[in-house]
């Protein structure tokens, strides 16, 4: 199978398995697994930030990074696409009572700066208080474009000037970092919070990491506990981590090589409208009566990827090559013949 669904679906790579046999383990509740300990070290440096805590998933990444911000009744402002707030189940309402004030994402994925500042809430008392922005980068939903340093420095300006914190939805970030050509460091210099993902473009099969200041994070831990997220050997997520941070620079500069292909070759069909790409992510609409009917098609013959609705996402990640994109095009013209 050649599977475009998502950039999650990705199996450890040998050095992986390996490293996740070998691996040193302890209670990382108490502290002591060497191995989560490494990765939360690396982590942090590679950020430039003091500390940094695992977790299980981006969900509740996110969810544990706004709740060591906010407190219930407090007000986060967001994106009307981006992750946080259109698929994370409702979590940081529902288990934090934190209001979301909902902004327009434009087609880059960027919020408005006037509008972000409009959006802040004074101390009122009939008005719920803004503690908090997010931004995801890459948008995934807005066709995995980059948010430039440039404009997340804005934001963070904005933030200051109303003594605001800035966290950012970095699932993708190594994605960003690549396609800037700059470090993840350098990139998120200013900002108080992010996560990132281990198992979207670094391909490893479980977990996110947290990245902020001492006190911050030992806050994040608290809220990780309360939720359900203290875990014990953990070492054998964290070391597959760890191999992935260390080699993540080729393998997503392979994918953004295999999304620009993709994309060249999805843009000779007629029947396909193939928007710009930038990073992993290739998105583009489809112009025929039943989408599932060429979805169910692509299926048969060995390519997964297509759904029931008219806008379609395909990404590339570790274990697509060069090749499978050939085959890909190859199977997506023969079943767009026969229908």
């Amino acid at each position: 199978m050649i599977d475009f669904r998502s950039d999650t679906v990705t199996l450890p790579s040998p050095e992986m398995k390996q490293a996740i046999f070998d691996a040193k383990l302890g209670d990382d509740v108490y502290g002591e697994d060497p191995t989560v300990n490494e990765l939360e070290r690396l982590s942090a440096e590679m950020f430039g930030k003091e500390a940094a805590v695992l977790v299980t998933s981006g969900t509740m990444g996110n969810l544990v990074s706004v709740l060591a911000h906010c407190q219930r009744g407090d007000q986060i402002v967001v994106g009307d696409k981006c992750h946080i707030y259109r698929a994370e189940a409702g979590g940081i309402a529902a288990l934090g009572g934190i209001f979301p004030t909902v902004l327009k994402n434009d087609s880059e994925g960027k919020l408005d700066l006037d509008e972000i500042e409009a959006s802040i809430e004074p101390l009122n008392v009939h008005r719920a208080p803004t503690k908090l922005v997010a931004l995801e980068n890459t948008a995934n939903a807005a066709g995995g474009k980059t948010l430039s340093k440039e404009y997340i420095d804005s934001v963070k300006k904005i933030c200051d000037d109303n003594e605001v914190a800035l966290h950012i939805d970095g699932a993708r970030i190594f994605n960003a970092s690549v396609a800037l050509e700059m470090p993840v460091s350098e990139l998120t210099k200013s900002v108080n919070s992010l996560t990132f993902c281990l198992s979207k473009g670094i391909g490893a099969p479980v977990g996110s990491v947290i990245v902020g200041s001492e006190k911050y994070i030992q806050e994040a831990r608290k809220w990780r506990k309360m939720v359900g997220g203290g875990m014990r050997q953990a070492g054998i997520i964290a070391a597959a981590g760890i191999v992935g941070l260390n080699n993540h620079y080729a393998q997503i500069s392979k994918d953004h090589k295999n999304a620009t292909k993709l994309t060249k070759g999805l843009k000779k069909f007629p029947q396909l409208n193939v928007e710009d790409v930038e990073t992993n992510l290739v998105f583009f609409s489809i112009d025929l009566p039943s989408p599932q009917k060429l979805a169910d098609k692509l299926s048969s013959k060995g390519l997964l990827g297509g759904n029931a609705g008219s806008r379609w996402r395909f990404a590339t990640h570790y274990g697509i090559e060069a090749n499978d994109i050939d085959d890909a095009l190859n199977i997506i013209e023969l079943s767009l013949e026969e229908l």
